[in-house]
């Protein structure tokens, strides 16, 4: 059983059970779930979360106090536990010693006060002390100078010596004649020429980092290349394997491919560039726009195959004062749209006289890829072969509609793309429709002709037994628009539709099960006999005959109603 709540906010269960949940107001919005809004139960999640944060800024600052007296409380206790090692009281008598500072302080002043060629001495004394210590600060001084000097002299006079040992040396002479690509790099790098050993030991620095970042430049210059060249070499192996299977992608087989380059350049094979050109123009590309106007030829038969056929809709009612026609639409497979795309772009510019090695290879790899599929990839031959088969056919580069169109001003009544969504009489007058269209087109009918010897020959087994009569006169006359000749075998029951179309009919029956008989009559002896046989039936039963002419049999007895009727159609 469902569970309901009350507006008291208790809950309803199976069983007469009440629950109700105290812990929250029924007014509290936070804990509601229903509803076609949440708007206000976030406003009050909201407005809760404003009250906790004002409360958790109270809590911090209250903790904050407490923190500060915790403090203060420790370093009172560090107080008092000094006061409790102190054992005479003259150890924080602080107000004594300062009282007695002063005493003495006020005793000087008055001595100095009594005595002023004492105090003059002291002025003087304290001068010349105060020059004591400048002359003693200014003798340490230069004596740390004349010190630095002389270490900076020793030091200086063995970086001279070394510089002169390494300048003395046979290696120093090759590298005589880069000091001066050494000195334009650094004047580059804005260092100026070196003046002390320091200076030396900074150019040296700089030269190195200069050279560093030159080397680095270069190596990312060289890695760039080689990548380009790797990757020229895979593209060249993928292109011819066989006269490459003993090369790899690699910088160190470039003596591979030079030895390579200079056999095609040694057998003059450049030569038959143009000769190559000319067969890719002359015959390749030729073949491949014969191909393609040998498919659009049979693309466009289609249409005028449609076009008759329409030819022939036209004098036909599909509803009154509506006819059908047929439109060929292009087909949005993809395969279909990629292969034609693929062969006008092979005969693209073909006429324009274009000379360029670019547009030869450009269409030498258009035509080789087409080929390649045709003739089945490695790996992909049955794929590849379906794909042929599908493509090549040019009746899958069109759909097939059917337009209804007034006949007054041919404007369009309604588009079927399927039957889908029709009434059963309009499947079956589209059904035959598209049944008369495809009889029409494969036998390549001609509309109007006198006199064509064109195969119009059809049989139809029981193709009207389910349909409403209206839709079996339709498709008659359809067929007979189309001339096609027909060989209609069907229960006795439509007879009566099929008879005006019929010219011959047959009766077929077997009252034994042993062997089947077939009698063939024309329509004008299958009528005359019938009604004989009426007025036959009328006389037995005793019963005034409604239309006069002898009694005579219609056939073999007893088999009429269950026997199928074979009717010839046409004249």
């Amino acid at each position: 059983m469902p569970r309901a709540v009350t507006k008291a906010g208790q809950i309803k269960g199976s069983g007469g059970r009440h629950e109700k949940d105290d812990r929250f107001r029924i007014d509290d919005r936070s804990r509601y779930v229903l509803g076609w809004s949440n708007q206000r139960k976030l406003d009050a999640l909201l407005d809760q979360a404003g009250d906790l944060t004002v409360r958790l800024s109270g809590v911090a600052a209250e903790q904050e106090r407490y923190q500060r007296a915790h403090a203060a409380a420790i370093k009172r206790g560090e107080v008092l536990a000094g006061l409790d090692q102190t054992q005479e009281f003259t150890e924080i008598d602080w107000q004594s010693a300062v009282n007695r500072a002063g005493q003495l302080r006020a005793e000087q002043r008055e001595l100095e006060g009594a005595s002023a060629e004492l105090a003059r001495l002291n002025r003087e004394l304290d001068t010349v002390k105060e020059q004591i210590t400048g002359a003693d600060g200014t003798l340490r001084a230069l004596n740390g100078q004349l010190g630095g000097l002389g270490t900076r002299q020793q030091a200086a006079e063995g970086v001279l010596r070394e510089a002169r040992e390494i300048l003395a040396e046979d290696a120093c002479e090759p590298a005589r004649a880069q000091f001066a690509a050494i000195a334009e790099m650094l004047a580059k790098a804005g260092q100026p020429e070196p003046a002390t050993a320091a200076a030396c030991d900074r150019a040296e620095t700089a030269a190195g980092t200069e050279i560093t970042a030159l080397t680095e430049k270069r190596r990312d210059r060289l890695s760039r290349l080689s990548n380009k060249i790797v990757a020229a070499m895979g593209e060249f192996r993928r292109h011819y394997p066989v006269e490459t299977a003993e090369l790899d992608d690699s910088v160190d087989s470039a003596d591979g491919y030079r030895e390579l380059h200079g056999r095609l350049t040694g057998d003059d094979l450049p030569r038959f560039r143009r000769q190559f050109k000319t067969y890719l123009n002359q015959n390749t590309i030729r073949d491949i726009a014969g191909f393609q106007s040998q498919l659009n030829k049979q693309a466009e038969l289609i249409r005028e195959r449609i076009a008759t056929i329409n030819s022939s809709l036209v004098g036909v009612d599909y509803n009154p004062g509506r006819y059908i026609r047929l439109e060929p639409l292009p087909s949005p497979h993809a395969d279909i749209r990629d292969f034609r795309a693929d062969l006008r772009a092979c005969t693209d510019d073909a006429v324009s006289g274009e000379d360029s090695d670019h547009y030869s290879e450009q269409k030498f790899l258009q035509v080789s890829q087409i080929i390649e599929r045709f003739r089945g990839r490695e790996g992909f031959t049955e794929a590849d072969r379906r794909w042929t088969r599908f493509v090549t056919d040019v009746r899958n580069w069109y759909t097939f509609a059917a337009s209804e169109r007034h006949r007054e001003d041919d404007t369009e009544y309604e588009h079927y793309a399927d039957s889908g969504g029709k009434s059963g009489g309009q499947k079956e007058k589209l059904a035959y429709t598209i049944l008369a269209a495809s009889l029409a087109y494969q036998f390549k009918l001609e509309w109007g002709a006198a006199k064509s010897r064109t195969f119009r020959f059809a049989v139809i087994d029981e193709a009207f037994g389910r349909g409403s009569d209206e839709s079996t006169r339709f498709a008659l006359e359809l067929f007979g628009k189309l001339g096609l000749q027909l060989l209609i075998v069907t229960p006795l029951q439509k007879i009566h539709v099929i008879e005006p179309y019929v010219s011959t009919v047959g009766f077929v029956d077997n009252p034994e099960g042993n062997d089947s008989r077939l009698q063939t009559l024309t329509i004008e002896e299958y009528k005359a006999r019938r009604t004989a046989h009426r007025i036959a039936q009328h006389i037995v039963a005793g019963e005034p005959s409604a239309g006069s002419g002898a009694a005579s049999s219609a056939g073999p007895s007893g088999s009429a109603s269950v026997a199928d009727l074979v009717s010839i159609v046409g004249r």
